[in-house]
């Protein structure tokens, strides 16, 4: 019996990729300081410095490796949830993002193989039973599939979470019981 597939995004959901990427700019741009608060859409060209290119903000070279961790449950909880499911890691990246994604995921969660971990941005091509993901992208295709999902709540996806009423996750703690909750794995 096959075990059924948990697909874990990387970016804002098991690590802090968008206020990391908001220090370097503020460090940079300090005329243009950019708050977390603000980040109300995937599109912030007219929150930016000009001169804070797309490429500034989220390609500076070793920007992945430096992530912290979502909170102090993440490692355990994903460590759990590997365990008891297949667990995938699916992350949209840049060619030049994959090796230090894959860097960050060795660090801090070793016990994820790599036939375990995929690059790609259209998520829902992947066959998986549930989605834990930031992204309402990601989100709102899954769910008009008729899978279930699990949505890590930021003010980029605010407006969506109002309109689709995702079930959310605010903290790790407690995520392997939440997710054999949703699939009736109890």
């Amino acid at each position: 019996m096959r075990k059924p597939i948990i697909a874990v995004d990387m970016d804002d959901t098991i690590c802090h990729l968008v206020k990391r990427a908001i220090y370097h700019n503020n460090m940079e741009f300090p005329t243009h300081p950019l708050r977390y608060e603000d980040m109300l859409d995937w599109n912030t060209d007219h929150l930016r410095h000009p001169e804070s290119t797309y490429e500034r903000f989220f390609l500076r070279k070793g920007l992945y490796e430096e992530l912290e961790v979502f909170d102090e449950y993440v490692i355990e909880e994903m460590e759990k949830l590997h365990n008891a499911y297949d667990v995938i890691i699916i992350t949209a990246a840049m060619p030049s993002t994959v090796p230090e994604k894959w860097n960050w995921l060795q660090q801090h969660m070793p016990f994820i193989p790599l036939d375990n971990f995929f690059s790609g941005k259209r998520k829902s091509l992947i066959g998986y039973d549930l989605l834990i993901d930031d992204g309402p992208h990601n989100l709102v295709p899954a769910l008009q599939a008729g899978r279930k999902v699990l949505c890590i709540p930021h003010p980029w996806n605010l407006k969506d979470r109002e309109l689709y009423q995702f079930p959310l996750m605010t903290s790790w703690k407690g995520a392997k019981e939440r997710v054999d909750e949703i699939l009736g794995m109890q």
